[in-house]
């Protein structure tokens, strides 16, 4: 059954509404405006596999897994969140792989590398180094200001302890504790 007038404009006004957002209308922006804290990303939603193709190369995209056309649209979903509530990050901050760095262009214009960002899949022994590069980094966050760290599952989890989808978020406080999550849309 379709809905009337009345159903479809009160709908129309809700979907706008959440399009739209006001400032303080969720946990994860008010986080993220309180400041003192990072947005760890994973990569929005690539094509399909776990990992990379045998003989990638990181300074090639075409021997990478990419973002799908899905997760394109959920990087452009994310820029109209931060839009929406008027936030943008101090810094965007990315892995070399280009899926993540594609995500960070796509929501937030452009990004920084940051090597403790890189995927540590089947690297563990790099976890214990990345770990303190990322506290350091968070100690640097003053209040009123966040950044966006766009990376890999295997580290957001390493760093957390918690899993997290292509294309969802945690925001981590300055101990490193999650203290927010969510994601974009599309």
């Amino acid at each position: 059954m379709l809905p009337g007038r009345r159903e479809f404009i009160l709908l129309a006004a809700a979907l706008l509404g959440r399009a739209h957002a006001q400032p303080g209308d969720d946990a994860m922006a008010d986080r993220l405006r309180a400041g003192r804290c990072a947005l760890l990303w994973r990569h929005a939603q690539t094509t399909p596999g776990i990992g990379d193709p045998p003989g990638f190369r990181i300074d090639q995209c075409s021997t990478q897994r990419n973002l799908s056309e899905t997760g394109r649209a959920q990087a452009r979903a994310a820029a109209e969140w931060f839009r929406a509530r008027g936030l943008a990050p101090r810094a965007v901050r990315s892995s070399a792989w280009c899926r993540c760095k594609d995500t960070a262009d796509l929501a937030f214009g452009s990004h920084a590398l940051w090597t403790p960002l890189n995927s540590s899949f089947g690297r563990a022994e790099v976890a214990a180094d990345n770990r303190q590069l990322l506290m350091d980094g968070l100690a640097r966050i003053p209040a009123g200001a966040f950044e966006a760290w766009v990376t890999h599952q295997v580290n957001i989890t390493g760093f957390t302890g918690e899993p997290v989808a292509m294309g969802e978020a945690v925001v981590v406080d300055r101990a490193g504790r999650v203290v927010a999550r969510g994601g974009f849309g599309a």
